[in-house]
């Protein structure tokens, strides 16, 4: 049941000690408020690059070819080579482990001026030849219609998937493109769908800019034969990434009179070392924001502690007096655990509101959460009840030392002193 008159009277004690209790409880407050801040604004960061990285496969891999920088089987170095189409089924034929391989055509850097037209509207954009697996490793976000798919590719079908800037510069807003026609490079093909990947995984420009046709269509009518630009593959879940890229590498290798030792002539950039990477990263992160936040609190908690430990002195005479009054040891014990408890919780729980708080103007200052998006710089309501819990446990702590000390003065040497 809740004691009124102790409450009034642990809140006289702390009010008689205004200024000294303000400046103790500063320094808790301040632990807190910078735990808050450091690991909401860790968090902030974290989310920001996954929600970028959205759709992307994490355990996949882009490997494409070099030169080669050994001689080899009557072979120079310095030789140029293409991965093809009989690499492609020779690697789903024999490697283990891999879950989606999807070839992609860039067709050259060189880009004519005004090469996709629609009607008296026309603009400059990159094509690419892409396969339906793709879907699987760098989801494409579609606002009409849908990606290519296996049966565009086997019948070398004339459609594309066009992104959002080249919608926005050959169509009015609102009006479906699904099924016209457009003109690329003199060719017409019909629109399929409109979307973009991942804006930060692009190997040729910008997705939004990029006009995707079926692969084979493009090996077709831009004379490409069997040529291949660069291979994406998946592995299947609990086998690692970088198994199945060996796996690639050494076919690829073989197949083309490649030393197997050659580490230029293959090149591979592989995505789950690069996310596990960024996982290690936040994780030093978020162990730093704990240690800065926890020792500043530390800090604080040791000035309450402190500040007790001189209340007890100062009150030795007025427990005194209690104590031959006939109060217990345990009632005098909780008497100053509970000024410690108090100064502690009022601390840190103002250091959490404020905390939030700041998060969330960052948040609205930033607009990261503006048109109903889930904002950035947020905490989990977890993170905020473990930081509830150890303010409850270190202010509890806080004042074990005074009230052990005060439990022990005795009635007789503590009226005997001045």
């Amino acid at each position: 049941m809740f004691d009124l008159d102790r409450w009034n009277e642990i809140m006289q004690t702390i009010t008689r000690n205004r200024t000294r209790s303000i400046l103790t409880a500063f320094g808790v407050f301040w632990g807190v408020f910078m735990l808050i801040m450091l690991t909401g604004g860790g968090g902030a960061l974290e989310k920001f690059i996954k929600r970028n990285m959205d759709g992307v496969a994490t355990n996949s891999c882009v490997i494409w070819s070099g030169r080669t920088s050994e001689a080899y089987k009557g072979f120079r170095k310095n030789r140029a080579w293409n991965i093809n189409n009989r690499d492609v089924e020779i690697i789903q034929d024999r490697v283990k482990g891999f879950d989606a391989i999807s070839p992609v055509l860039y067709g050259g850097w060189s880009v004519r001026d005004n090469n996709v037209v629609r009607g008296d509207k026309k603009g400059t954009f990159r094509v690419q030849g892409m396969n339906a697996n793709y879907n699987k490793i760098n989801r494409q976000k579609m606002m009409f219609g849908r990606y290519i798919n296996d049966i565009d590719v086997m019948e070398n079908r004339k459609v594309c998937v066009i992104g959002t800037r080249v919608y926005e510069t050959l169509f009015t807003a609102g009006e479906d493109p699904v099924g016209q026609s457009i003109s690329v490079d003199g060719i017409y093909y019909k629109v399929a769908g409109v979307g973009n990947g991942s804006d930060n995984l692009s190997f040729n420009g910008d997705p939004r800019e990029t006009i995707s046709i079926p692969f084979t269509t493009m090996q077709q009518l831009y004379h490409f034969g069997d040529r291949i630009d660069a291979l994406f593959a998946t592995s299947q879940p609990n086998i690692a990434m970088s198994e199945v890229q060996q796996q690639i590498e050494t076919i690829l290798k073989s197949n083309h009179s490649i030393a197997p030792n050659d580490r230029q002539a293959v090149t591979a950039f592989n995505l789950e070392m690069l996310f596990r990477q960024v996982d290690g990263l936040f994780l030093g992160v978020k162990i730093l924001a704990w240690i800065v936040g926890l020792g500043t609190l530390f800090a604080g908690i040791i000035g309450v502690s402190n500040i007790m430990m001189v209340t007890v002195r100062e009150r030795t005479q007025e427990i005194g007096v209690r104590r031959a009054l006939g109060a217990s040891p345990l009632s005098i014990m909780s008497q100053i655990m509970s000024e410690s408890f108090t100064i502690t919780a009022i601390a840190g729980f103002l250091g959490i509101s404020f905390g939030v708080l700041g998060l969330q103007m960052v948040d609205l200052g930033t607009g990261v959460g503006a048109g109903g998006a889930e904002g950035l710089f947020q905490i989990d309501f977890m993170l905020a009840a473990i930081a509830a819990l150890i303010i409850i446990m270190l202010g509890t702590f806080a004042g074990l030392g005074p009230a052990f000390r005060a439990m022990k003065i005795k009635p007789i040497e503590a009226l005997s002193e001045e």
